[in-house]
Protein backbone atom coordinates (compact mmCIF):
# COMPACT_ATOMS: atom_id res chain seq x y z
CA UNK A 1 0.00 0.00 0.00
CA UNK A 2 1.28 3.43 -0.95
CA UNK A 3 0.17 6.51 1.00
CA UNK A 4 0.82 10.14 0.10
CA UNK A 5 -0.18 12.86 2.57
CA UNK A 6 -0.96 16.45 1.65
CA UNK A 7 -2.30 19.33 3.74
CA UNK A 8 -5.05 21.15 1.91
CA UNK A 9 -5.18 23.70 4.73
CA UNK A 10 -3.97 23.85 8.35
CA UNK A 11 -7.05 21.86 9.36
CA UNK A 12 -7.73 19.71 6.27
CA UNK A 13 -5.62 16.70 5.25
CA UNK A 14 -5.93 14.54 2.14
CA UNK A 15 -4.54 11.03 1.80
CA UNK A 16 -3.86 9.51 -1.62
CA UNK A 17 -3.94 5.73 -1.09
CA UNK A 18 -3.06 3.12 -3.69
CA UNK A 19 -3.57 -0.63 -3.16
CA UNK A 20 -1.62 -3.18 -5.28
CA UNK A 21 -3.38 -5.28 -7.90
CA UNK A 22 -2.76 -8.47 -5.88
CA UNK A 23 -4.84 -7.07 -2.99
CA UNK A 24 -7.58 -5.95 -5.35
CA UNK A 25 -7.67 -9.29 -7.14
CA UNK A 26 -7.84 -11.26 -3.89
CA UNK A 27 -10.72 -9.17 -2.58
CA UNK A 28 -12.69 -9.43 -5.85
CA UNK A 29 -12.22 -13.21 -5.91
CA UNK A 30 -13.32 -13.46 -2.29
CA UNK A 31 -16.44 -11.38 -3.03
CA UNK A 32 -17.50 -13.55 -6.00
CA UNK A 33 -16.79 -16.74 -4.05
CA UNK A 34 -19.03 -15.57 -1.21
CA UNK A 35 -21.67 -14.43 -3.69
CA UNK A 36 -21.71 -17.77 -5.48
CA UNK A 37 -22.42 -19.63 -2.23
CA UNK A 38 -25.45 -17.57 -1.29
CA UNK A 39 -26.91 -16.82 -4.74
CA UNK A 40 -29.69 -18.82 -6.35
CA UNK A 41 -29.32 -18.55 -10.12
CA UNK A 42 -31.97 -20.18 -12.28
CA UNK A 43 -30.53 -23.20 -14.11
CA UNK A 44 -27.61 -23.72 -11.69
CA UNK A 45 -27.25 -25.55 -8.42
CA UNK A 46 -26.37 -23.36 -5.39
CA UNK A 47 -22.71 -22.41 -5.51
CA UNK A 48 -22.22 -23.77 -9.05
CA UNK A 49 -23.04 -20.69 -11.17
CA UNK A 50 -20.08 -19.78 -13.42
CA UNK A 51 -18.11 -16.66 -12.58
CA UNK A 52 -19.05 -15.10 -15.94
CA UNK A 53 -22.75 -15.41 -15.11
CA UNK A 54 -22.22 -13.83 -11.70
CA UNK A 55 -20.23 -10.97 -13.22
CA UNK A 56 -22.97 -10.29 -15.74
CA UNK A 57 -25.64 -10.19 -13.05
CA UNK A 58 -23.84 -8.66 -10.08
CA UNK A 59 -20.79 -6.72 -11.32
CA UNK A 60 -21.96 -3.26 -10.08
CA UNK A 61 -22.94 -4.63 -6.67
CA UNK A 62 -19.64 -6.50 -6.28
CA UNK A 63 -17.63 -3.44 -7.35
CA UNK A 64 -19.40 -1.34 -4.74
CA UNK A 65 -18.94 -3.95 -1.99
CA UNK A 66 -15.27 -4.46 -2.85
CA UNK A 67 -14.68 -0.71 -2.88
CA UNK A 68 -16.16 -0.37 0.62
CA UNK A 69 -14.15 -3.32 1.92
CA UNK A 70 -10.87 -2.11 0.45
CA UNK A 71 -11.38 1.37 1.88
CA UNK A 72 -12.38 0.09 5.32
CA UNK A 73 -9.45 -2.30 5.52
CA UNK A 74 -6.84 0.18 4.31
CA UNK A 75 -7.90 3.58 5.62
CA UNK A 76 -7.48 2.74 9.31
CA UNK A 77 -4.06 1.27 8.57
CA UNK A 78 -3.04 4.33 6.54
CA UNK A 79 -4.14 6.75 9.26
CA UNK A 80 -2.15 4.82 11.86
CA UNK A 81 0.97 4.62 9.69
CA UNK A 82 0.90 8.37 8.99
CA UNK A 83 -0.04 9.22 12.61
CA UNK A 84 -2.98 11.44 11.71
CA UNK A 85 -6.32 11.51 13.51
CA UNK A 86 -9.48 12.71 11.71
CA UNK A 87 -12.00 14.67 13.75
CA UNK A 88 -14.80 14.09 11.27
CA UNK A 89 -15.88 11.33 8.91
CA UNK A 90 -13.41 11.19 6.00
CA UNK A 91 -14.81 12.00 2.57
CA UNK A 92 -13.68 9.13 0.32
CA UNK A 93 -13.48 9.48 -3.46
CA UNK A 94 -12.39 6.37 -5.44
CA UNK A 95 -10.53 7.24 -8.63
CA UNK A 96 -11.97 4.20 -10.41
CA UNK A 97 -13.83 0.97 -9.65
CA UNK A 98 -11.69 -1.99 -8.55
CA UNK A 99 -10.91 -4.45 -11.41
CA UNK A 100 -8.81 -7.60 -11.65
CA UNK A 101 -5.37 -6.83 -13.06
CA UNK A 102 -5.23 -3.20 -11.89
CA UNK A 103 -4.40 -1.39 -8.69
CA UNK A 104 -7.04 0.58 -6.82
CA UNK A 105 -6.62 4.23 -5.74
CA UNK A 106 -8.74 6.60 -3.75
CA UNK A 107 -8.52 9.91 -1.91
CA UNK A 108 -9.66 10.46 1.66
CA UNK A 109 -10.12 14.05 2.81
CA UNK A 110 -10.85 14.94 6.42
CA UNK A 111 -10.38 17.57 9.10
CA UNK A 112 -7.67 17.50 11.77
CA UNK A 113 -6.74 19.67 14.70
CA UNK A 114 -4.42 22.54 13.80
CA UNK A 115 -0.76 22.43 14.79
CA UNK A 116 -0.63 25.18 17.38
CA UNK A 117 3.04 25.37 18.22
CA UNK A 118 3.83 27.46 21.29
CA UNK A 119 0.65 28.59 23.02
CA UNK A 120 0.50 32.06 24.57
CA UNK A 121 -1.53 32.35 27.74
CA UNK A 122 0.34 34.50 30.27
CA UNK A 123 -0.08 38.17 31.08
CA UNK A 124 -3.74 38.57 30.11
CA UNK A 125 -5.56 41.51 31.69
CA UNK A 126 -9.12 40.71 32.72
CA UNK A 127 -11.81 42.36 34.83
CA UNK A 128 -13.77 40.67 37.60
CA UNK A 129 -17.20 42.08 38.52
CA UNK A 130 -17.83 42.77 42.18
CA UNK A 131 -19.52 40.03 44.23
CA UNK A 132 -20.50 42.44 46.97
CA UNK A 133 -24.15 41.96 47.94
CA UNK A 134 -25.53 45.31 48.99
CA UNK A 135 -28.50 45.59 51.33
CA UNK A 136 -30.55 47.10 48.52
CA UNK A 137 -30.23 43.89 46.49
CA UNK A 138 -31.63 41.88 49.40
CA UNK A 139 -34.38 44.44 49.91
CA UNK A 140 -35.31 44.33 46.21
CA UNK A 141 -35.52 40.54 46.25
CA UNK A 142 -37.75 40.61 49.31
CA UNK A 143 -40.00 43.13 47.58
CA UNK A 144 -40.16 40.79 44.56
CA UNK A 145 -41.23 38.00 46.90
CA UNK A 146 -43.91 40.23 48.40
CA UNK A 147 -45.16 41.15 44.92
CA UNK A 148 -45.33 37.47 43.88
CA UNK A 149 -47.29 36.65 47.02
CA UNK A 150 -49.61 39.64 46.82
CA UNK A 151 -53.36 39.24 46.98
CA UNK A 152 -55.65 40.78 44.37
CA UNK A 153 -58.51 42.79 45.80
CA UNK A 154 -60.96 45.30 44.42
CA UNK A 155 -59.93 48.83 45.39
CA UNK A 156 -61.99 50.28 48.23
CA UNK A 157 -63.43 52.71 47.57
CA UNK A 158 -63.68 52.10 43.85
CA UNK A 159 -61.28 54.23 41.78
CA UNK A 160 -59.88 54.51 38.23
CA UNK A 161 -57.08 52.19 37.03
CA UNK A 162 -53.52 53.10 37.94
CA UNK A 163 -50.07 51.67 37.35
CA UNK A 164 -49.57 48.39 39.17
CA UNK A 165 -53.23 47.35 39.00
CA UNK A 166 -54.28 44.08 37.38
CA UNK A 167 -56.87 44.85 34.73
CA UNK A 168 -59.19 42.28 33.14
CA UNK A 169 -60.14 43.19 29.58
CA UNK A 170 -62.07 42.01 26.54
CA UNK A 171 -60.72 43.27 23.24
CA UNK A 172 -60.92 43.03 19.46
CA UNK A 173 -58.28 43.84 16.84
CA UNK A 174 -59.12 45.64 13.61
CA UNK A 175 -56.56 46.01 10.79
CA UNK A 176 -57.37 47.87 7.56
CA UNK A 177 -61.01 48.10 8.62
CA UNK A 178 -61.38 44.32 9.05
CA UNK A 179 -61.69 42.52 12.38
CA UNK A 180 -59.00 39.86 12.89
CA UNK A 181 -60.86 36.76 14.05
CA UNK A 182 -57.93 35.32 16.00
CA UNK A 183 -56.75 38.73 17.20
CA UNK A 184 -59.12 39.23 20.13
CA UNK A 185 -59.47 37.94 23.65
CA UNK A 186 -61.91 37.67 26.53
CA UNK A 187 -61.09 37.86 30.24
CA UNK A 188 -57.44 38.64 29.62
CA UNK A 189 -55.49 39.90 32.65
CA UNK A 190 -52.63 42.37 32.34
CA UNK A 191 -50.64 44.23 34.97
CA UNK A 192 -50.61 47.87 34.02
CA UNK A 193 -47.34 49.76 33.80
CA UNK A 194 -45.12 46.67 33.72
CA UNK A 195 -44.63 46.23 29.98
CA UNK A 196 -46.94 43.22 29.71
CA UNK A 197 -49.01 45.08 27.12
CA UNK A 198 -48.22 47.52 24.35
CA UNK A 199 -47.61 51.06 25.66
CA UNK A 200 -50.65 52.22 23.67
CA UNK A 201 -52.87 49.76 25.57
CA UNK A 202 -51.48 50.83 28.93
CA UNK A 203 -52.00 54.47 28.04
CA UNK A 204 -55.71 54.15 27.23
CA UNK A 205 -56.48 52.02 30.30
CA UNK A 206 -54.78 54.19 32.93
CA UNK A 207 -57.38 56.43 34.54
CA UNK A 208 -60.33 54.37 33.27
CA UNK A 209 -63.03 52.82 35.46
CA UNK A 210 -64.65 49.38 35.18
CA UNK A 211 -66.96 49.27 32.16
CA UNK A 212 -65.00 51.86 30.22
CA UNK A 213 -64.46 51.29 26.49
CA UNK A 214 -61.38 52.64 24.72
CA UNK A 215 -59.46 52.25 21.46
CA UNK A 216 -55.68 51.83 21.31
CA UNK A 217 -54.04 52.47 17.95
CA UNK A 218 -50.64 51.07 17.02
CA UNK A 219 -48.53 50.70 13.87
CA UNK A 220 -47.08 47.24 13.29
CA UNK A 221 -43.34 47.12 12.52
CA UNK A 222 -42.06 46.41 9.02
CA UNK A 223 -40.54 43.11 10.19
CA UNK A 224 -43.67 41.85 11.97
CA UNK A 225 -44.03 38.01 11.84
CA UNK A 226 -47.39 38.36 10.06
CA UNK A 227 -46.63 39.71 6.62
CA UNK A 228 -50.20 41.02 6.22
CA UNK A 229 -49.71 43.31 9.26
CA UNK A 230 -46.36 44.84 8.33
CA UNK A 231 -46.38 48.62 8.35
CA UNK A 232 -50.15 48.74 8.86
CA UNK A 233 -52.16 50.47 11.57
CA UNK A 234 -54.14 48.31 13.97
CA UNK A 235 -56.82 49.29 16.45
CA UNK A 236 -57.47 47.39 19.68
CA UNK A 237 -61.03 48.00 20.86
CA UNK A 238 -60.86 47.37 24.61
CA UNK A 239 -63.46 47.01 27.38
CA UNK A 240 -62.23 47.15 30.99
CA UNK A 241 -64.31 44.46 32.71
CA UNK A 242 -62.61 44.24 36.10
CA UNK A 243 -59.91 45.91 38.15
CA UNK A 244 -57.87 44.61 41.08
CA UNK A 245 -55.08 46.15 43.12
CA UNK A 246 -52.19 44.23 44.61
CA UNK A 247 -52.19 44.03 48.38
CA UNK A 248 -48.69 43.14 49.58
CA UNK A 249 -48.24 40.92 52.66
CA UNK A 250 -46.84 42.52 55.80
CA UNK A 251 -43.07 42.31 56.05
CA UNK A 252 -42.76 40.31 59.28
CA UNK A 253 -41.87 36.86 60.61
CA UNK A 254 -45.24 35.48 59.48
CA UNK A 255 -44.39 36.40 55.90
CA UNK A 256 -41.11 34.44 56.17
CA UNK A 257 -42.95 31.42 57.63
CA UNK A 258 -45.53 31.47 54.81
CA UNK A 259 -42.72 31.13 52.25
CA UNK A 260 -41.80 27.73 53.69
CA UNK A 261 -38.22 26.44 53.41
CA UNK A 262 -38.20 26.17 57.22
CA UNK A 263 -37.94 29.93 57.75
CA UNK A 264 -39.13 31.02 61.17
CA UNK A 265 -38.02 34.65 61.15
CA UNK A 266 -37.53 37.46 58.66
CA UNK A 267 -33.83 37.50 59.57
CA UNK A 268 -33.46 33.88 58.44
CA UNK A 269 -35.11 34.76 55.13
CA UNK A 270 -32.74 37.70 54.60
CA UNK A 271 -29.71 35.51 55.35
CA UNK A 272 -30.91 32.88 52.86
CA UNK A 273 -31.46 35.51 50.16
CA UNK A 274 -28.04 37.03 50.89
CA UNK A 275 -26.26 33.66 50.49
CA UNK A 276 -28.07 32.84 47.26
CA UNK A 277 -27.32 36.25 45.79
CA UNK A 278 -23.68 35.90 46.84
CA UNK A 279 -23.38 32.57 45.04
CA UNK A 280 -25.20 33.84 41.96
CA UNK A 281 -22.93 36.89 41.74
CA UNK A 282 -19.80 34.77 42.20
CA UNK A 283 -20.96 32.42 39.43
CA UNK A 284 -21.59 35.40 37.15
CA UNK A 285 -18.21 36.89 37.99
CA UNK A 286 -16.46 33.59 37.28
CA UNK A 287 -18.31 33.32 33.98
CA UNK A 288 -17.35 36.88 33.06
CA UNK A 289 -13.67 36.17 33.73
CA UNK A 290 -13.87 32.90 31.76
CA UNK A 291 -15.40 34.66 28.75
CA UNK A 292 -12.66 37.27 28.79
CA UNK A 293 -9.99 34.55 28.96
CA UNK A 294 -11.59 32.84 25.96
CA UNK A 295 -11.42 36.10 24.01
CA UNK A 296 -7.82 36.72 25.05
CA UNK A 297 -6.78 33.17 24.10
CA UNK A 298 -8.27 33.71 20.65
CA UNK A 299 -6.47 37.01 20.20
CA UNK A 300 -3.12 35.61 21.36
CA UNK A 301 -3.32 32.34 19.41
CA UNK A 302 -4.83 32.97 15.95
CA UNK A 303 -5.29 29.77 14.00
CA UNK A 304 -7.75 28.09 11.67
CA UNK A 305 -10.30 25.83 13.31
CA UNK A 306 -12.02 22.74 11.87
CA UNK A 307 -15.33 23.79 10.25
CA UNK A 308 -17.14 20.67 11.46
CA UNK A 309 -16.38 21.51 15.10
CA UNK A 310 -17.58 25.08 14.60
CA UNK A 311 -20.77 23.83 12.95
CA UNK A 312 -21.48 21.40 15.81
CA UNK A 313 -20.82 24.09 18.44
CA UNK A 314 -23.04 26.61 16.61
CA UNK A 315 -25.91 24.10 16.38
CA UNK A 316 -25.69 23.41 20.10
CA UNK A 317 -25.65 27.13 20.94
CA UNK A 318 -28.59 27.81 18.61
CA UNK A 319 -30.63 25.05 20.25
CA UNK A 320 -29.89 26.46 23.71
CA UNK A 321 -30.87 29.97 22.62
CA UNK A 322 -34.04 28.69 20.96
CA UNK A 323 -35.09 26.79 24.08
CA UNK A 324 -34.34 29.78 26.29
CA UNK A 325 -36.27 32.13 24.02
CA UNK A 326 -39.32 29.82 24.08
CA UNK A 327 -39.20 29.63 27.88
CA UNK A 328 -39.04 33.41 28.17
CA UNK A 329 -41.61 34.10 25.43
CA UNK A 330 -38.99 36.05 23.51
CA UNK A 331 -39.34 37.04 19.89
CA UNK A 332 -36.71 38.50 17.56
CA UNK A 333 -37.27 40.47 14.42
CA UNK A 334 -35.83 39.03 11.23
CA UNK A 335 -32.94 41.50 11.35
CA UNK A 336 -32.23 40.70 15.00
CA UNK A 337 -32.32 36.98 14.21
CA UNK A 338 -29.86 37.48 11.34
CA UNK A 339 -27.45 39.45 13.53
CA UNK A 340 -27.81 36.93 16.34
CA UNK A 341 -27.02 34.03 13.98
CA UNK A 342 -23.86 35.83 12.85
CA UNK A 343 -22.84 36.39 16.46
CA UNK A 344 -23.51 32.73 17.33
CA UNK A 345 -21.28 31.61 14.46
CA UNK A 346 -18.48 33.94 15.61
CA UNK A 347 -18.87 32.88 19.23
CA UNK A 348 -18.84 29.20 18.22
CA UNK A 349 -15.56 29.70 16.35
CA UNK A 350 -14.04 31.43 19.36
CA UNK A 351 -15.18 28.67 21.71
CA UNK A 352 -13.76 25.95 19.47
CA UNK A 353 -10.43 27.74 19.07
CA UNK A 354 -10.19 28.35 22.82
CA UNK A 355 -11.05 24.69 23.45
CA UNK A 356 -8.21 23.53 21.20
CA UNK A 357 -5.79 25.95 22.84
CA UNK A 358 -6.88 24.90 26.33
CA UNK A 359 -6.47 21.24 25.43
CA UNK A 360 -2.90 22.00 24.35
CA UNK A 361 -2.28 23.76 27.68
CA UNK A 362 -3.73 20.81 29.59
CA UNK A 363 -1.34 18.43 27.83
CA UNK A 364 1.65 20.70 28.41
CA UNK A 365 0.82 21.14 32.10
CA UNK A 366 -0.14 17.46 32.49
CA UNK A 367 -3.49 18.25 34.11
CA UNK A 368 -5.30 15.20 35.48
CA UNK A 369 -8.87 14.69 36.65
CA UNK A 370 -8.92 12.58 39.79
CA UNK A 371 -11.78 10.68 41.39
CA UNK A 372 -11.78 13.32 44.12
CA UNK A 373 -12.25 16.02 41.47
CA UNK A 374 -15.20 14.12 40.00
CA UNK A 375 -16.78 13.62 43.41
CA UNK A 376 -16.53 17.35 44.12
CA UNK A 377 -18.08 18.04 40.72
CA UNK A 378 -20.97 15.68 41.50
CA UNK A 379 -21.58 17.45 44.82
CA UNK A 380 -21.69 20.82 43.05
CA UNK A 381 -24.15 19.51 40.48
CA UNK A 382 -26.33 18.07 43.23
CA UNK A 383 -26.34 21.41 45.06
CA UNK A 384 -27.23 23.35 41.91
CA UNK A 385 -30.00 20.96 40.86
CA UNK A 386 -31.36 20.28 44.34
CA UNK A 387 -31.01 16.53 43.78
CA UNK A 388 -29.67 13.95 46.19
CA UNK A 389 -25.90 13.45 45.83
CA UNK A 390 -26.30 9.67 45.53
CA UNK A 391 -28.81 10.12 42.70
CA UNK A 392 -26.52 12.46 40.78
CA UNK A 393 -23.60 10.09 41.35
CA UNK A 394 -25.65 7.22 39.88
CA UNK A 395 -26.61 9.34 36.84
CA UNK A 396 -22.97 10.13 36.07
CA UNK A 397 -21.83 6.53 36.11
CA UNK A 398 -23.06 6.30 32.52
CA UNK A 399 -20.02 6.74 30.25
CA UNK A 400 -21.29 9.62 28.13
CA UNK A 401 -22.32 11.68 31.14
CA UNK A 402 -19.11 10.79 32.96
CA UNK A 403 -17.10 12.03 29.98
CA UNK A 404 -19.05 15.29 30.04
CA UNK A 405 -18.32 15.70 33.74
CA UNK A 406 -14.61 15.00 33.18
CA UNK A 407 -14.59 17.70 30.49
CA UNK A 408 -16.29 20.21 32.79
CA UNK A 409 -13.89 19.54 35.66
CA UNK A 410 -10.86 19.72 33.37
CA UNK A 411 -12.06 23.01 31.87
CA UNK A 412 -12.48 24.48 35.36
CA UNK A 413 -8.93 23.44 36.22
CA UNK A 414 -7.52 25.03 33.10
CA UNK A 415 -9.49 28.27 33.61
CA UNK A 416 -8.32 28.47 37.22
CA UNK A 417 -4.74 28.01 36.02
CA UNK A 418 -5.12 30.68 33.32
CA UNK A 419 -6.68 33.12 35.77
CA UNK A 420 -3.67 32.60 38.07
CA UNK A 421 -1.44 33.70 35.16
CA UNK A 422 -3.56 36.77 34.39
CA UNK A 423 -3.73 40.24 35.90
CA UNK A 424 -7.20 40.56 37.38
CA UNK A 425 -8.74 43.97 38.02
CA UNK A 426 -11.63 44.03 40.50
CA UNK A 427 -14.42 46.28 39.29
CA UNK A 428 -16.53 48.48 41.59
CA UNK A 429 -20.02 47.28 42.47
CA UNK A 430 -22.42 47.73 39.56
CA UNK A 431 -19.78 47.78 36.81
CA UNK A 432 -19.46 45.06 34.20
CA UNK A 433 -16.70 44.20 31.71
CA UNK A 434 -17.44 46.36 28.66
CA UNK A 435 -16.37 43.81 26.06
CA UNK A 436 -19.00 41.37 27.34
CA UNK A 437 -21.90 43.79 27.11
CA UNK A 438 -23.50 42.79 23.80
CA UNK A 439 -27.15 42.98 22.87
CA UNK A 440 -28.77 41.10 19.93
CA UNK A 441 -28.18 44.27 17.91
CA UNK A 442 -24.45 44.04 18.64
CA UNK A 443 -24.36 47.28 20.64
CA UNK A 444 -22.79 47.78 24.05
CA UNK A 445 -25.39 47.62 26.81
CA UNK A 446 -24.37 46.92 30.40
CA UNK A 447 -27.90 46.24 31.53
CA UNK A 448 -28.57 43.78 28.74
CA UNK A 449 -25.28 42.02 29.40
CA UNK A 450 -26.30 41.28 32.99
CA UNK A 451 -29.63 39.75 31.98
CA UNK A 452 -30.23 36.22 30.76
CA UNK A 453 -31.44 36.09 27.17
CA UNK A 454 -35.13 36.77 27.11
CA UNK A 455 -35.39 39.40 29.84
CA UNK A 456 -34.95 42.11 27.23
CA UNK A 457 -37.69 40.64 25.03
CA UNK A 458 -40.32 42.87 23.57
CA UNK A 459 -43.45 42.99 25.68
CA UNK A 460 -46.29 40.88 24.31
CA UNK A 461 -49.74 42.39 24.74
CA UNK A 462 -52.84 40.24 25.24
CA UNK A 463 -54.50 38.30 22.48
CA UNK A 464 -52.88 37.27 19.24
CA UNK A 465 -49.16 37.05 20.08
CA UNK A 466 -48.01 37.58 16.50
CA UNK A 467 -50.29 40.55 15.97
CA UNK A 468 -49.36 42.18 19.23
CA UNK A 469 -45.57 41.73 19.18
Amino acid sequence: MQVNVSRVSPVVVELQIQLPEETVKAEINRAYSALAKRSHIKGFRPGKAPRAVLEKLFAPQVANDVTNTLVQNSLTQALASENVTPINQPNVQPESLPRVGTSFSYKARFEVQPELGEVKYEGFEVERPSVEVEDKLVDDEIENLRARNAQLKAPEPARPAQSGDVATIDFKLVVDGEEIKDGGGTGVQIELGTGQALPEIDAVLLGKEIGAVADAKTTFPAEHPRTDFRGKEGTFSITLTDLKEKVLPELDDEFAKDLGANFTTLVELRVDIFEKLKKAMKDRADQAVAEQIVLKLNEANPCEVPPSLVEAQARMMEQELSQQARRMGQRFTQEQARILATQVRADAERKVRAGLVMASIARAQDFKVTEEDLENGIKELAEESGKNVAKVRAEYREKQKRDVLIGMVLEDKILTFLESKATVKDLPAGEWPKLLARTPEGKSDDAAAEKPAGEAAEATPPGDAEAAT
